[in-house]
């Protein structure tokens, strides 16, 4: 009897919180139906000329002396924003929070402040959403490429355990500076599986999203919650095309961290930024965010507040958006195939197969026009288990069918055959097989077959 006295009350907690516990979708859903937010740069670029400034500027030169995070949630409330996202740490390393884990951070500066604890307060007591932006790249800490060492993922566990165990709820985090064409800090240098799986240990219900879309494409969820866009960086969403949870992201200022010509600079209209992004955005399952960047002081500019204002008189918040169309979830796992040998029937001219698994999305195996049925095939060089294959064209609809298999010491087994969907990512889940080699043999087609990246998890 006293087994079971003790026992119940951990059933009971187990029960409750898998009772509390999103499924993705919902996450997916209730992001959109946020519509629109405050994006927050504030930390050392702040006090500098430049938003990469060097990454050993003193943490005395964090100097905030009128912070006001209230000032910075009733601003995003006029705008009829519904959450905030503060950047936490960007590129530079300056972390401003309470961490053990370094001393370049605000409570070793004159300042000696928790920005985020009094951030996630503010925006609570306005009834606000709290989100974080974390950076992988860390120039400060020499976490950056050619430098990457297997204590520095413990170093980022150890930051991310501080910030998603200490301030509540998170309800997404937005990481930056990670397998980026400009950062170049692989998903393998530092592993995706491994920190993806760690944030969900620590908050299940939070969402993580990768600001990736300068290198994946915009069909699929490569890893990331949400598809994230970095419209200053070139990054569109295209409002006729996207089925996907997405973000939109850009600033209200010039830069993204604030400059001393700022209190006077023209900001963008604030017209456009309703019309031409906010209500095409949310009408394309997409969550616009609008960085707005605190002075010196840690407060907002008077600019910036009456932009914000205005903001609030031409949007209101109408409540959900429309449903988000079903979607495969997101791709989390290491590509197997990525830099692997490959074998492939006649190419046409230089686009030879090492192309459909280098990991650039850019380029891609071309099958010479005279091959009626093309094939390609991956060794994966030795035996893993698989369970799912994505396969990416270049040119929407050209591939009609296809039989894919794989092979497991002297056999070859059909995973799939036949008609394939008419777009450019396709992914294929399946019961985990131990393979050794993935093969792609096209059986229907019309036009040119040219597959830009095939990945095997």
């Amino acid at each position: 009897m006293k087994r079971i006295f003790i026992l119940l009350p951990l059933l009971l907690t187990g029960l409750l919180a898998s009772a509390q516990q999103k499924s993705l979708r919902e996450l997916q859903q209730a992001f959109v139906d946020l519509r629109f937010g405050m994006f927050i740069h504030f930390g050392m670029p702040t006090y500098s000329t430049e938003d990469w400034p060097d990454p050993d500027m003193p943490a005395s030169a964090f100097a905030p002396t009128k912070l006001d995070c209230h000032q910075w949630a009733k601003a995003a409330k006029s705008a009829g924003m519904t959450y905030g996202c503060l950047t936490t740490k960007h590129h530079s390393g300056f972390c401003i929070w309470n961490t053990r884990t370094t001393d370049y951070c605000s409570m070793k500066s004159p300042a000696r402040i928790d920005v985020v604890r009094q951030y996630v307060d503010a925006f609570r007591q306005e009834g606000l959403g709290v989100m974080l932006y974390f950076s992988i790249l860390d120039t400060h800490h020499r976490i950056r490429p050619g430098h990457i060492k297997p204590e520095h993922t413990k170093f980022i566990k150890a930051q991310l355990k501080e910030l998603l165990t200490k301030y509540g709820d998170i309800t997404a985090i937005i990481i930056d500076g990670w397998d980026a064409p400009w950062s170049r800090i692989s998903y393998d240098d530092i592993s995706f599986p491994e920190i993806y799986a760690y944030i969900k240990s620590l908050q299940p219900n939070c969402l993580v999203m990768d600001l990736n879309a300068a290198k994946y494409p915009r069909e699929a969820l490569f890893y990331t919650d949400i598809k994230s866009y970095e419209q200053g960086a070139g990054q569109k969403i295209s409002t006729s095309e996207n089925r996907l949870p997405a973000l939109a992201c850009l600033p209200l200022q010039r830069t993204w961290f604030w400059k001393e010509s700022m209190p006077t600079d023209r900001l963008r209209d604030v017209r456009w930024i309703v019309e031409e992004n906010i209500r095409p955005y949310n009408e394309a399952y997409c969550n616009f965010i609008l960085n707005v960047a605190p002075n010196r002081d840690g407060q907002m500019d008077a600019n910036a507040i009456e932009a914000l204002r205005q903001i609030g008189r031409l949007w209101h918040h109408e409540g959900p958006t429309k449903p988000v169309p079903e979607c495969d979830a997101p791709i989390t796992q290491r590509n197997i195939a990525k830099h692997c040998p490959t074998e492939y029937s006649w190419s046409n001219d230089y686009g030879i197969g090492d192309f459909a698994c280098d990991d650039d999305f850019s380029s891609a195996w071309t099958a010479h026009p005279s091959v009626q049925e093309p094939w390609w095939e991956v060794d994966l060089r030795g035996k893993h288990s698989i369970s799912l294959v994505t396969v990416m064209e270049q040119t929407n609809g050209n591939i009609q069918s296809y039989r894919l298999e794989y092979k497991k010491g002297k056999r070859w087994y059909t995973l799939f055959e036949g008609i394939v969907p008419e777009c450019r990512v396709k992914q294929h889940r399946f019961s985990p097989v131990d393979a050794e080699k993935v093969r792609i043999t096209v059986t229907r087609h019309h036009g040119t077959v040219a597959l830009t990246e095939v990945g095997v998890y």
